[in-house]
């Protein structure tokens, strides 16, 4: 058998030079001067079928981006929403190889796919299997929460053969340097936490992200999305006012989980609130430098 890894000949493959999606997105977008909207749903949520529904809803109202996230047992990120969310979908017999699935309802709708997974996720499957199978299926990229640009190499060298982007994150704590790492081994974006913590709905954002941002922007970066806290239009529109791109993931998540039980809500209910949410955010968010 072929190594996957080496052509027929038995040579190394050398680095793909496909596009990236995401920056060529950018490129949209500041053409016109506006920021994306990039959503996050965990796959597998409420169930595999309504999370694929969920996101194909995502991208028809107005998200660009779609963080596919994996469900982790063992998450140190997100937040109680996010968690809630995840064990539901584990419970429900979510598995790795089935998110591609996912990954191509994203493209098929317009959006760009990415998927969200802590690495170890992805180093049990196998680095080049995972890099292989999102190319294949029409991905854009990973996103690695708790992977640092040092430990990297294995996940830099097979994006690098497969065209994919490489999205590490930073936060108001990261010192210059490190982001100066950060951007020079970033392909895509680079994804700053607007506040050091776990991912949930916030009713107020502080000044900290700006000033992350355009630290960012100065180490390197050609473009800096910002997430963590997000849950309004108006706070989309404010973060939208200086960032490449607006970040949401729990607010989306709760649209479909019912608030009196934390159980799912039916199918139907569930993706009108989640359209009615994406669409209120998006409008927020791709006017806030009009």
């Amino acid at each position: 058998m072929t190594n996957p890894t080496t052509t027929p000949s038995g040579q190394p493959l050398g680095i793909s030079h496909k596009p990236s999606k995401t920056k060529a997105m950018f490129s949209q977008f500041k053409q016109r001067n506006e920021p994306a909207f990039i959503g996050y749903l965990p796959y597998g949520f409420p169930d595999p079928e309504y999370s694929l529904k969920a996101f194909d809803t995502m991208v028809r109202h107005g998200v660009d981006a779609v963080e596919i996230g994996l469900p982790y047992s063992d998450p140190v990120m997100d937040g109680p929403v996010i968690q809630a969310a995840s064990k539901i979908a584990i419970d429900n017999g979510e598995r790795i190889a089935n998110v591609f699935k996912a990954v191509e309802t994203v493209a098929n709708a317009g959006g760009v796919p990415l998927i969200m997974s802590y690495w170890n996720l992805i180093f049990h499957y196998g680095v080049e299997r995972f890099a292989t199978d999102i190319e294949n299926a029409g991905g854009a990229g990973i996103i690695t929460p708790d992977l640092i640009p040092d430990e990297a190499g294995e996940w830099i060298e097979a994006s690098d053969r497969h065209g994919l982007d490489r999205i590490f994150l930073v936060s108001p704590d990261t010192s210059d340097e490190r982001l100066c790492i950060v951007a020079d081994n970033a392909r895509g974006f680079v994804y700053a936490a607007s506040r050091m913590g776990v991912t949930g709905e916030r009713e107020t954002l502080s000044a900290s992200p700006e000033r992350l941002v355009a630290r960012t922007r100065n180490a390197g970066a050609d473009n800096v999305c910002v997430g963590i806290g997000v849950s309004t239009a108006e706070q989309g529109a404010r973060v939208g006012s200086y960032a490449d791109g607006v970040i949401v993931g729990s607010a989306l998540v709760h649209t479909l989980l019912d608030d009196a039980s934390g159980s799912p809500k039916p199918q139907q209910e569930g993706l009108t609130a989640l359209a009615g949410k994406v669409e209120e955010l998006a409008e927020g968010i791709h006017s806030a430098r009009k």
